[in-house]
């Protein structure tokens, strides 16, 4: 499959910010307003979507004007790149209204985010061929002591390319902000290894919606070796299980070169008695021909690494539970 790799941002360029699902309400302007003069700050223009500052029935305006908005960035030669301020719930709808064929034609510019962005941003690469960027969010750059990945991000904007990425020592969770986890990225089934192949996925939750549509279709992506990375937002055990099952039986896991998951951001079992995270993953995935790399920097719990959808990676895996991963545009 061809892919096609944005032109790295320099100071000038044009950046439009529209939230194609969940808005910002007022009370979090002055943290979108950070944001915004972040990328200012380094030179950047700002283009502010109407679709933006509000938010009403889980989106920033309906949906026939989230579309509008976003198609007249993405075909404006002036914009460079277009940074949702997160994801959401309600990126689905603007899909059937999207012409991924005439985007296809068109120079490939950059779109970046996590969650609900995953189902634009996936369809993006495997319909147009655009190469699209998941990582943290334009909301997350104000929070500095979170320390998301920020620095990776913006410097994959501005390279072209993510940075080599190595495993972050700890990692936070919302439910607990003072405390520091330790972070062991490994291979469910223990060992060490590597895996290579071109990068696609997303956060699990909104592209097994997408499974049996041609927005997921990955039969003509995986003609390379193929490294799928999913993240769970927040389905407990027996989701988890239902959503993997659902992509294995849908073929979506066969002929990969690998697979791997971020730290899972909803519910573990309540009690003993439960399906516990772990069991739903061995449930799911046990007897797959390849390696599974488990509680990786993605998603929802950050830190979080940049993957460059489309893009050549190498992972790989020591069996102290260190992770290193290299990404590039050539094979």
């Amino acid at each position: 499959m061809d892919i096609r790799f944005p032109a790295p941002l320099q100071p000038g360029d044009a950046i439009a910010v529209t939230a194609f699902s969940s808005g910002v309400h007022p009370r979090l302007h002055g943290r979108l307003d950070d944001a915004l003069n972040e990328l200012r700050a380094r030179g950047y223009r700002v283009a502010e979507g109407e679709c933006l500052r509000d938010e009403k029935h889980d989106a920033s305006a309906p949906a026939a004007a989230r579309l509008a908005e976003l198609k007249r960035f993405m075909f404006d030669p002036e914009i460079r790149a277009i940074l949702p301020p997160w994801g959401g719930e309600r990126a689905i709808e603007l899909l059937p209204g999207l012409d991924f064929a005439a985007l296809a034609d068109l120079p490939p510019k950059w779109l970046a985010g996590f969650s609900d962005v995953s189902t634009l941003t996936a369809p993006l690469t495997l319909q147009a061929g655009w190469a699209t960027l998941h990582g943290p969010n334009l909301m997350d750059l104000p929070l500095k002591e979170w320390a998301f990945g920020h620095e990776a991000l913006l410097a994959t904007l501005e390279a072209g390319t993510p940075p080599e990425q190595s495993q972050h020592g700890h990692y936070w969770h919302w439910s607990e902000p003072g405390r520091r986890f330790p972070n062991r990225t490994r291979l469910l089934g223990g060992g060490a290894g590597k895996m290579e192949g071109r990068l696609i996925g997303g956060c699990l939750d909104v592209l097994v919606a997408l499974q049996g549509t041609p927005y997921f279709d990955l039969d003509a992506f995986k003609a390379e070796p193929a490294i799928l990375y999913l993240e769970n937002c927040e389905l407990a055990p027996c989701g988890v299980l239902r959503a993997l099952m659902g992509l294995r039986l849908s073929g979506a896991l066969d002929g990969l070169a690998g697979l791997v998951l971020g730290r899972s951001g909803g519910p573990d079992a309540a009690d003993g008695d439960a399906l516990g995270y772990e069991g739903a993953l061995r449930a799911a995935l046990d007897g797959l021909p390849y390696r599974v790399a488990v509680d990786a920097d993605i998603g929802h719990v950050p830190p979080q690494w940049s993957l460059l959808n489309g893009a050549w990676a190498t992972l790989e895996v020591f069996g102290e539970g260190e992770a290193r991963l290299v990404q590039r545009a050539a094979r």
